[in-house]
């Protein structure tokens, strides 16, 4: 039986019903949203919008016709990002990102568009004054990650989203990591747009995510992706309005109405319970490694300031064998290397090497993460005596 401890690459399992409500979607439902000639609503019209109007809730959203859904959040940063950065303007990130901002960054960067890092310390902690040291006449945005997915840190959205607010910029944030596990408040964040996917903290199926956006960012932003839409057929334009302006093509709506159950799952738990049993599991992973000789922690000591993402670099080892050992002999799958965010694994001061990532969910026990630690001191003393 294996001890799954890769949430921050996507939960399993999932919330209680989702293969439940996908099988009852392809089997009794089935039929397409906003595609119909029927009098009615379809039952997909109806779900999909009760998905909007459930995320709206969840997020404090004013306008659920503002929520866009998207096959993940990598494609949602990429029309936020693509969709609205001209040559000549600039932008301010941290140096904590995922790739999926990066790398549309470094696409842009060569197109004419300007990026500034804010530089977190070695904890990956930001000091939200920072950005006000990046902010440029031609700063147009500032986009963030809403915690590491390499050390779990949390950045200071709540200050940085009152410093954007204040010189007018735009304000994305990336919440791949802590939608599910911390309250997020979109109006309290003052973000312009607020990114999400499905797999990871709320439990939901892979494909499908989205973005919750103002409406000034909607009008300053292009359609990345064009097509049909059900809406304005008569028109070779792009639909004006949302959410059809960025929806074109058929949504995934098994894994919309997973999602919608997903959703109702976490809500009815409450994020509190949720994210303090991760932290109780990760809390036990920071101090069974802590006690091992050349383990080094990436990112904060402790759980205050930081989600149950724990990143080890077994210093004197190779990772990927450690990694390698704790799967093929302990059934306990990680995630090694770099996680998809260089620039964070050079702030914390892993790279090259990259870390062994631990990350427990809500569905894991205490149980497993003292075997865990268990096996991390045998697979370690296994690699040590063979090189005797």
């Amino acid at each position: 039986m294996r001890i799954y401890l890769d949430n921050a690459a996507t939960s399993y399992p999932k919330a209680p019903g989702v293969g439940a409500a996908l099988k009852h979607f392809i089997e009794q439902i089935g039929d397409n949203a906003n595609r119909s000639g029927y009098h009615t609503p379809t039952a997909s019209d109806e779900m999909v919008y009760e998905t909007r109007e459930l995320l709206a809730e969840f997020f404090n959203f004013p306008t659920p016709e503002n929520v866009v859904f998207t096959l993940n959040i990598t494609y949602a940063l990429n029309i936020l990002l693509k969709g609205s950065l001209e040559p000549g303007d600039h932008v301010v990130v941290s140096s904590m990102e995922h790739n999926a901002v990066m790398r549309p960054l470094m696409q842009l960067q060569r197109q004419g568009v300007q990026v500034s890092r804010m530089v977190c310390d070695q904890m990956g902690r930001l000091a939200a004054s920072t950005l006000c040291e990046h902010i440029q006449p031609n700063t147009k945005m500032v986009i963030v990650t809403h915690a590491s997915n390499v050390s779990g840190t949390i950045l200071p959205i709540e200050e940085l989203g009152a410093i954007c607010e204040e010189r007018n910029l735009f304000f994305i944030v990336d919440t791949a990591q802590t939608a599910g596990l911390l309250e997020i408040d979109y109006q309290r964040i003052k973000a312009d747009a607020l990114a999400f996917t499905g797999h990871k903290g709320l439990l939901a199926p892979q494909g499908i995510g989205g973005f919750l956006i103002s409406a000034e960012l909607a009008a300053a932003t292009d359609a990345l992706i064009s097509g049909g839409t059900g809406s304005l057929s008569e028109s070779e334009e792009v639909p004006p309005y949302l959410p059809d302006k960025f929806e074109a093509g058929t949504l995934n709506l098994p894994a919309i109405c997973g999602l919608k159950q997903a959703i109702e799952y976490v809500m009815d738990v409450g994020l509190a319970s949720l994210r303090n049993k991760e932290l109780r599991l990760a809390e036990l992973l920071l101090e069974g490694l802590g006690n091992i000789k050349g383990v080094h922690i990436a990112g904060l000591p402790e759980t205050d300031g930081r989600l149950a993402v724990v990143s080890a670099d077994f210093e004197g080892y190779d990772n990927g064998e450690v990694a390698y050992y704790l799967q093929r002999d302990y059934a306990i799958q990680t995630r090694c290397g770099l996680h998809c965010a260089p620039s964070a694994h050079k702030t914390l001061g892993t790279f090259p090497q990259g870390t062994v990532r631990f990350s427990p969910g809500p569905f894991n026990t205490e149980a497993e993460i003292q075997h865990t630690i268990s096996a991390i001191n045998k697979v370690l003393q296994a690699i040590g005596s063979n090189r005797r």
